[in-house]
């Protein structure tokens, strides 16, 4: 019996992941009220739930460049041609900000900038008050369980195997059934830790992704937010490439 321990120890491990991935995956999945229903959501919100900060950068790239404010060469630069034009709004202001003083900057080095631009953020804490979007600490601990769950199921496949080898080969099979329920149990919460932080899902609540399902993606700006780049003509998607 002396893969007893080592079968202890395999559920402590497992076990651990799990009721941390399993209590980040409850949480975010906690229910809110919302009010109102899919014309509260605007497109910049739409591209945030679906994804993220770099999503609504994108999508304010190619919003300037479309209203011919902005210049996004397939080369991936990007150049302003009107920095006045009727003012613009916060995240405008963002994006002329980080391509700077010259005028013109490589898009790569634009899009994290304004990805943790101030209204940004502030667009974000407003989706977390209204239940629609989960929190930064929520996605962090999610990540953190799927993390956990992994090791315990390396650790347990280890353990399986090297219990295993300790015992003769005609007394394998109760080592290797104990084993197997850890084994399927961090599965499983792998699996879905896994779905939980899917890009989609990893920054909308179940609200808001009820809310993303209802917009209609025959607007192109609608469906640049809520489908990502691919979505543009084959110049802008260059442009736009990290």
């Amino acid at each position: 019996m002396v893969w007893v321990p080592l079968l202890l120890v395999a559920f402590v491990a497992a076990g651990a992941g799990c009721v941390r991935v399993c209590r980040a995956s409850i949480a975010a999945a906690r229910p809110h009220e919302v009010s109102g229903g899919t014309d509260d959501l605007t497109v910049c919100e739409a591209a945030y739930l679906a994804g993220g900060p770099l999503r609504v950068t994108d999508l304010t790239l190619v919003s300037m460049h479309r209203a011919r404010r902005l210049l996004l060469a397939h080369t991936g630069w990007a150049t302003v041609v009107d920095s006045a034009g009727g003012g613009g709004d916060e995240l405008e202001c963002a994006v002329l900000g980080a391509i700077g003083p010259g005028g013109q900057s490589p898009v790569p080095a634009v899009r994290p900038a304004v990805a943790a631009a101030e209204p940004i953020r502030l667009l974000a804490d407003g989706l977390v008050e209204r239940g629609l979007a989960v929190s930064e600490e929520g996605r962090r601990e999610l990540a953190a369980g799927v993390r956990a769950v992994r090791a315990g199921f390396l650790l347990t496949l280890v353990l399986g195997t090297v219990a295993a080898l300790l015992v003769p080969e005609g007394e394998r099979a109760p080592v290797l059934a104990g084993f197997a329920l850890p084994l399927i149990g961090s599965g499983l919460c792998l699996l879905i830790g896994l779905i939980d932080v899917y890009p989609y899902t990893r920054w909308a609540s179940p609200a808001g992704q009820r809310l993303l399902a209802g917009l209609s993606r025959a607007d192109p700006l609608t469906a640049l937010a809520t489908r990502g780049p691919a979505v543009l003509e084959p110049e802008l998607r260059a442009a736009l490439k990290p």
